[in-house]
């Protein structure tokens, strides 16, 4: 809901700040003091093309800024606009404030500010949230919280896209969309993948071949983890097995000479044996000192010792005489040929050939294999088409119901004779799916009795155009909250030109259709007719004041400002019959009674 809307230096309003009511707000005035300017300032904050030219005489810039209150969407689905500024099917399911923080904004107590300044010279720049952003960006925010019904905007209705996205949010089709849509996805990519291996048979079969013939080589190899550096130790000891035995012996007759068979002096004791006497000689002690723990600790040292010995003592028993060097230094050259290709580690080696076992199935476009795939596609395309027919049928049941529901509002809009069609026509051919469905969505409009059917958008005057897509606003509104409960909580509709080529009793109940729109969401109408005017809970009155006879460059000024009780009543008098006269006043008076829901 817009909370309020700024404005500087745009056309001939210099500033103003409107704060629209929650329900209906109406914005009356002359002709040609500048509502116009209302409808460029909410365009600009949407996203909508920026025009240097609309900058107020004597200013730099202009600048337009919305505060949006945001409110909980209790089933997180896009408002049931479907006539918005973003059409996007991956951001469907995304509402303002979801939008707002993918670009990095955080609404702030709920509200979301929108703000467009534009420079006489320059770029245009889109601010959200205090954040400048892409303008596409602000337009898909204002998308889920502005529609606006002109003479430029209601003609995208005119579009299969728009008119397949305002279907499909008044038939609460959700839950069948998201079905198809992932049936579809899943019948994509394997098209995808299909043609992957038709467009690149060739490389593929090469691809896969060296993937085969790698893999042999590695599993002809055998490598396991750790392998070649037990090997590469082991040839080590095997081209220093003298040494080894020497030094081994030498260190083991050191400390133990039992162990060698030294036959050395009697008087020979190894360090074991020394570390023992030594303890020995300390518990013969009987004195008082910490003979005792030294003796314990000269103990502890000879349990390492020993287990030094023994570790020695394998190293002398090994056995090296018949391991074969050649077949020993063939197989790490083999293990190194893998590490040097497919490596730098055997485990990255034996990593890349589990990888490779997979991307082959991929890469593998022999006959069978296309034709595994191409039966899986075909399972793929009957889901997808059984999916599409469901969501079909929602479509034909929302586009019966939304046409009569219209048609039916038509007749209270002086539109007799005039109906809406809704043609769900399912497509024909081989390939009758696209992202959206199986189906082929037209908006036919009748104008008048006897008239021919036309393509909404090329069949009916702004005006006609204005007042059907009030009703169809209304119909969808009605549906929704038939749906889910609620309508459009958050969305404000802008309407103008709604009421050209309307008076008397269809102005009367025109007004009161929009009031009945603004029950569930914020309605703004840029009337010339105090029977619209009359149904708003809110009216602001734009004026156009003469120029400052002390600044040429300003020029013709225009005003904003909301009127209440009496200045209300005169301002619809002024409407009703140009002049404040005491029967005006008083059919002003009894008009704003009378227009109420």
């Amino acid at each position: 809901m817009l909370e309020e809307l700024s404005i500087r230096s745009l056309g001939p309003i210099r500033s103003a700040i409107i704060a629209p009511a929650a329900g209906m707000t109406a914005i009356t005035g002359e002709t040609g003091a500048g509502k116009s300017m209302l409808l460029s300032a909410l365009s600009l904050i949407s996203g909508g093309p920026a025009d240097a030219k609309r900058v107020s005489p004597g200013a730099d810039k202009a600048w337009a800024q919305g505060i949006f209150a945001l409110s909980p969407s209790p089933s997180g689905d896009t408002p049931a606009n479907g006539t918005g500024e973003d059409g996007d099917d991956g951001d469907d399911a995304l509402d303002a404030a979801a939008i707002a923080r993918q670009a990095g904004v955080e609404p702030e107590d709920d509200e979301l500010f929108l703000a467009r300044t534009v420079p006489v010279h320059g770029r245009s720049r889109a601010v959200l949230g205090g954040k400048t952003v892409p303008r596409s960006v602000l337009a898909k925010v204002a998308g889920r919280l502005v529609t606006i019904h002109g003479q430029a905007e209601q003609l995208r209705i005119a579009s299969q896209a728009r008119q397949r996205e305002f279907l499909d949010h008044v038939a609460g089709d959700t839950a069948e969309l998201a079905a198809y849509r992932t049936a579809f996805g899943a019948l994509t990519d394997m098209d995808d993948r299909l043609e992957r291996l038709r467009s690149q048979e060739s490389s593929a079969r090469q691809q896969a071949d060296y993937l085969r013939e790698s893999i042999a080589r590695i599993n002809e190899t055998d490598p396991h983890p750790g392998e070649i550096e037990e090997l590469k130790a082991k040839r080590d000891r095997i081209e220093n097995a003298a040494d080894i035995a020497e030094g081994v012996s030498r260190a083991l007759a050191a400390l133990d000479p039992g162990q060698v068979g030294f036959d050395g002096a009697p008087e020979t004791v190894g360090a074991s044996e020394q570390l023992l006497q030594a303890a020995q000689a300390l518990r013969a002690i009987h004195a008082s000192g910490d003979f005792t723990e030294l003796a314990d600790r000269l103990e502890s040292l000879n349990a390492d010792l020993a287990d030094v010995v023994f570790s020695l003592s394998g190293h002398l028993d090994e056995d090296l005489g018949d391991v074969d060097l050649d077949m020993l230094n063939a197989r790490i050259h083999d293990l190194d040929e893998l590490t040097r290709r497919w490596g730098p580690t055997i485990e990255d080696v034996i990593a890349w050939r589990d990888k490779a076992v997979f991307d082959i199935e991929d890469l593998d476009a022999s006959p069978e294999k296309l034709a595994e795939l191409e039966g899986e596609r075909t399972r793929l395309y009957h889901a997808a088409l059984a999916a599409a027919g469901e969501l079909g049928r929602a479509r034909q049941a929302a586009a019966g119901e939304l046409a009569s529901r219209v048609t039916g509002e038509l007749s209270s809009l002086a539109m007799d004779g005039a109906s809406l069609r809704i043609a769900v026509t399912p497509r024909e051919g081989d390939d009758p799916l696209d992202a959206n469905g199986g189906d082929d969505i037209a908006f036919l409009f009748t104008a008048y009795e006897g008239a021919p059917e036309r393509p909404m958008g090329k069949s009916a005057s702004g005006g006609e155009l204005s007042r059907l897509m009030l009703a169809m606003e209304l119909s969808a509104a009605d549906m929704r909250a038939g749906h889910d409960g609620v309508a459009n909580a958050d969305m404000t509709f802008i309407f103008d030109e709604v009421d050209a080529g309307v008076g008397g009793k269809t102005a009367v109940e025109l007004g009161r259709r929009l009031a009945r729109l603004a029950v569930s969401s914020q309605v703004i109408v840029v009337t010339h007719l105090a029977q619209v005017a009359s149904w708003a809970d809110a009216q602001f009155v734009v004026t156009k004041e003469p120029p400052d006879a002390d600044d040429d460059a300003v020029g013709v000024v225009t005003t904003v400002a909301e009127v209440r009780d009496d200045a209300r009543v005169r301002e619809i008098a002024r409407m009703l019959s140009g002049s404040e006269s005491e029967a005006s006043l008083d059919h002003a008076r009894e008009l704003l009674k009378e227009s109420d829901l």
